[in-house]
């Protein structure tokens, strides 16, 4: 609920109560207590709303919807949706009560088979995406506390060098199975070290325009500049629940 208060998005809650009453209608019910004690009000007064919804409901509701909204999922839930089929497109951000201290990472245990092959001198073609967004979050949460308009600048730029890079054609083998199958060839992705070299490529160019600074507004204020860019998932964690936020472009 602080995530999406920050955010000034709709929060949703999906369980799948008319299978497991108990089990999910405990959630429910904690859910709805904690909201109506104390985020109503301010739910209200940001013009925003918190609503539960059957999970086969609110898979449908997110495959048309063009994001700007908050998904709260049970954790099994959430695990067997995200990521677009890649895991290294996924970052979680884990978000303390007082919106403060976060903790950034990339998915656990996601490269231990490349490692092994590169431990033994093979080619790997590792997305290093997730890895870098931790970063990148981790650091634009340190620019909003400490007000730091050149470092919220280059978190940003650095996330759209990896969006730009992608888009380009430059990835790794993950997502060019979900392109052309499993017939793709060596042709259609990098390897590792090539697809970080071209995100650094494109990151030199974006970092030598002119950056456009503004001034970094206050956590939770009804103007909070917003990090969004095009295409990619988060997955948060506010106390016990976890959150899907798909950013899109702003």
């Amino acid at each position: 609920m602080t995530t999406a208060y920050q955010k000034r998005w709709p929060l949703y809650l999906s369980t799948k109560n008319t299978i497991l009453k108990k089990y999910d209608g405990r959630f429910m019910n904690i859910f709805q207590q904690v909201y109506e004690k104390g985020w109503r009000s301010k739910f209200e007064s940001a013009g925003i709303w918190y609503e539960q919804r059957l999970i086969d409901d609110m898979v449908a509701f997110a495959l048309k919807s063009e994001g700007g909204y908050v998904w709260a999922c049970k954790n099994y839930d959430g695990d067997v949706q995200r990521g677009f089929g890649s895991l290294g497109l996924m970052t979680s951000v884990l978000v303390c009560p007082d919106g403060k201290t976060i903790e950034a990472e990339a998915p656990h245990g996601t490269v231990t088979r490349h490692y092994r092959v590169h431990q033994k001198g093979g080619e790997t073609s590792t997305n290093s995406i997730a890895s870098i967004f931790a970063w990148s979050r981790g650091l634009a949460h340190r620019a909003k506390l400490d007000d730091n308009s050149r470092l919220l600048d280059f978190t940003e730029k650095l996330e759209a060098a990896c969006v730009a890079t992608v888009e380009q054609g430059k990835m790794t083998k993950d997502l060019a199975l979900l392109l052309h199958g499993a017939k793709v060839t060596k042709a259609q992705y990098f390897n590792t070290e090539e697809f970080i070299n071209a995100v650094a490529e494109e990151l030199r160019a974006r970092l030598s325009q002119k950056a456009k600074l503004h001034p970094v507004l206050q956590r939770g204020g009804a103007s909070e500049v917003r990090i969004v860019k095009d295409g990619c998932w988060t997955w948060e964690t506010d106390l016990s629940y976890a959150f899907y936020s798909q950013f899109m472009r702003w």
